[in-house]
This record gives C-alpha cells, structure tokens and sequence, in this order.
C-alpha cells in the first residue's frame, strides 16, 4: 500500500477504512494482547508511576543538553572501533547507507525492524542499486510480501488476519508443498524462519534501528520479543545502526530505569524477551560479532523542535501504547495515517517532520479523550500537542474555508454573551419542536459530515446555561 502524507488523502484514507470494516475486526485481540495485559503488568509494579518520573525526568535533561551527550556519545563509539555519520535529511542517510553497503560489495542485506528506515524510504533505495533487504521481523516480513507499510509501530502486520497471511505464504513460497498444513499460527511461524534461515546466513550487511544509545559506553540497545534482532547483527560482516538523535541517553542506569516502563506499556511483559546490548565491532576475544560498525544518526527536523512546543514529543520512546488506547485508531487503522507513524504520536510527530500543510488532518483526527497521555510512560501531552498543531493549522489558514468560517460565526456570538444565550435558546426550543417526533435528526443543514455517520440528538428544550441558572437560583 503507498502512502500520501496529505490532509486530503487522510480523509479519502479514513473513509475507505471505515467503509471496509475489516480494521475493526482485525484489531479485536489488541485489547487482550496489548491493553489487558499491559493493566496487569503496570499493577503489579507499585513504583511504576514513580518510575513514569523519573524516565520523563531523564529524557528532559537529556534533550536539554543533547549536543553535549550526542558528542559523549559518538567519541565512545570511536572507542571501541566503530563510525558515527550524522544525516541532517532522508537523502542523506539513505546514501550514507548505500555508500557502505557498496564499499563491502553487498548483494544482500537484512534488516531488523525499524521505523527510521521506513521513514527515510530505505528499502526502495538499496533496491534501486541492485541490494537486496531481507525484513526479518516476522510483522515486517508478512508486510513486505504483500507490498505494504507497517500499519502498527510495534506490531507492522497487526492489521491482518491468519487467514490472510496463509494467502500470502501459499502465494509467495511456491517452492514448497501445496499441500503443507498452516492452519495454526506456529506453522506460520516455523515457516517464516525456514525461509530466513538462508538470508541471515547469506547476508553481507546487517541493518538494525535503536531503541536507545547510551552515551557513557557508545552501545546501542535493541528491544524484541524475536530473535532476528540479535542474527541481524551478529552475523553478517557489517553492522549498521539507524537512529534518531533523540534517542540517546546518559548512561547505562537511565536505561535500566527506562526499559522498566517500556516492556509494560508496550507489550504488558515485566521484559521484552530479547534485550541486547552492540558495543562496536567484533574484538580478538569476540567469538562472533560483526567486522565493521556503523551508526547514522538522523535529524529530519527534530533538532527544529528543540525549543518548541513540540519538544515533549522527543521523549517518546515507541511502546505504542498510545495508539493500542485510541478509539480513532481502532477504527481506521495505521494505514489511514498516510506516513509511517500512527495513532496519537504520529498525530504530533508527522507534522512536525513533514510539515502541517501535509499532515494537518492528523491532529484533528483524535477524540481528545485523553486516553493516551494517561498510559504515555514518558507522559507526553499528547493532546495539548494536537491543539497547539491545530492553532498552527488555523493561524496559516489551512483549514477547509467552511471551518474558518463556522468558526468565526460561532465566535461573533460568542463574544457577546446576551446574543449568544438568547440565540441558543431560540435553536434549543426550535430544534425540540422539529424532532419531538423521532428523537433524534438524521440530517441537518451544514452538519452534513456528522450526520452521514451519526444521529445528532435533539435537545430538551433548554441550554445548559438556562439549565444551570434555574438550578443555581439566579
């Protein structure tokens, strides 16, 4: 599926979902994979909120002094034998990649699962110099069969179901017997690493992404509940980390204190089942481990939201629990979003790396129940955030022109509180008076875009100001 960061395509994009249907169904077990699971894991720590903290803590002071800890970091992994590039855009990383793909003759390269490399368009990239990427995430792996973006940070695949991925399998391995039983998920399972075996074996670069790079040793941290993380950078002769700036951290304890909230909120596990810790390339005494390693660091726009509002957003550490708790989501799905991060964080964060006259729909598509600040572990103030990109949207003049223009109305009323009590009473009785019949109005004037998938309810008869008045006896 290709992506459109646009306003309109959102839309366009969000409709087709919710006239499909099958989102829905296929995001039934995020509640119990995800959500019920993460309950029990956060009850079951009693310091988890204190914890919640002091990662928030860790991750201001270290945006604070950024610079400072991004040179720490890049001298230690000078230290231990390794390159440090920094990418100021996409382009830039992408060809840094390549470059070093091309030096050590590469013919194939596999991949652990990670969201930098989608966003800086990678795949297609090496593709285009004759290299072959092998994704090795099973999620990423089904989603590259079928030609797709991740529709889940953590979870690519999520949006599919087993009998879908069984087509894709029957479709794609046609090398093996026609007549295999898949009917049970480990059957996929045992599958897909049969068909990997041969690439981990045969690749000439390992390329993985970041959870975290400490800056006190030059280590880059990689969380998962597969394997493949851990093949992807032991085997191959060259190892390449993809990282964000923001991604560093002081040292080897603020880690340890953020991975405490990570594995909870994201998965509800106390640990993901592999951790794993790459500190430069192999030494004498090494008895694997890769021949050369390098980290691209990109930028992409967040050294720009240093300073701002939208700094917050840089603590974010990829648990998804934002988007497992938002109803918007379950309903339309990661693809909807039209780049490569859904949900609540890619509703702040897609704007502010490519801009909101491109992504301008994505803050408004949220309910602003709040659900996803309150399990943020990094508490991220995620709709305060969406409001401050709407005022950007509105201020530029982004928004429809029947929006602005409502608005002004409304605001002409408003600012005159006698106008706009005896205006709302006025509507409140005549609306009673039209719908006292049904109950409800299945259409409206100029609310045509709520009303095609909601009743709107008619009123009682009075606003609640009048309401309030009465009972406050004035």
């Amino acid at each position: 599926m290709s992506v459109h960061p646009t306003s309109h395509s959102f839309k366009d994009n969000a409709s087709r979902a919710i006239a499909d249907g099958s989102v829905p169904r296929a995001l039934k077990n995020v509640r119990q994979n995800f959500i019920d699971k993460r309950v029990k894991a956060v009850d079951a720590l009693p310091e988890f909120e204190a914890l919640r903290e002091s990662a928030r803590e860790i991750k201001n002071h270290t945006l604070a002094h950024l610079d400072l800890y991004l040179e720490r970091y890049e001298q230690k992994v000078k230290d231990s034998g390794g390159h440090v590039h920094f990418a100021v855009d996409s382009a830039e990383a992408r060809n840094i990649v390549l470059d070093i793909c091309r030096k050590v003759g590469a013919r194939t390269v596999t991949k652990g699962k990670s969201m930098i490399s989608e966003e800086i368009g990678l795949n297609g990239h090496l593709e285009a110099a004759g290299i072959v990427p092998v994704e090795t995430d099973l999620g990423e792996y089904i989603i590259q069969l079928r030609g797709e973006t991740p529709s889940h940070i953590i979870a690519p695949a999520v949006h599919l179901t087993k009998d879908q991925i069984e087509k894709d399998f029957r479709r794609v391995h046609t090398q093996l017997d026609p007549n295999r039983d898949l009917t049970e998920k480990r059957s996929l399972l045992t599958e897909a690493r049969t068909m990997l075996r041969e690439k981990f074996l045969a690749a000439d670069v390992g390329i993985t992404g970041a959870n975290f790079l400490i800056a006190e040793t030059g280590s880059s941290v990689i969380v998962t509940n597969e394997g493949n993380g851990d093949l992807t950078q032991i085997l191959p002769r060259v190892h390449i980390v993809i990282a964000s700036i923001e991604k560093v951290v002081p040292t080897l304890e603020d880690v340890s204190q953020i991975l405490r909230v990570l594995a909870r909120s994201a998965t509800g596990q106390e640990m993901s089942v592999y951790t794993t810790f790459s500190t430069g390339p192999r030494r004498a005494t090494d008895v694997d481990g890769p021949e050369e390693y390098h980290v691209v660091l990109l930028d992409n726009g967040r050294s720009a939201m240093l300073g701002t509002e939208f700094q917050d957003m840089l603590r974010c550490i990829r648990c998804a629990a934002c988007m497992n708790h938002c109803p918007v989501y379950h309903q339309i799905g990661g693809h909807a979003y039209g780049w490569i991060y859904p949900g609540p964080m890619g509703s702040v964060l897609t704007p502010s790396l490519i801009g909101v006259d491109k992504a301008g729909h994505l803050p408004n598509a949220s309910t602003f129940c709040g659900r996803c600040e309150s399990v943020c572990p990094m508490k991220i103030p995620l709709p305060k955030m969406m409001r401050h990109w709407r005022e950007r949207e509105f201020e530029r003049n982004l928004n429809p022109a029947v929006a602005r223009y409502g608005l002004g109305f409304w605001a002409f009323f408003a600012k005159k509180p006698w106008l706009y009590n005896l205006s709302t009473r006025v509507a409140a009785k005549a609306m009673k008076l039209m719908g006292r019949n049904k109950g409800r109005f299945q259409s409206l004037p100029g609310l045509g875009a709520w009303t095609q998938y909601r009743d709107f309810a008619v009123p009682e008869g009075e606003t609640f100001q009048a309401q309030w008045k009465k009972r406050a006896g004035k």
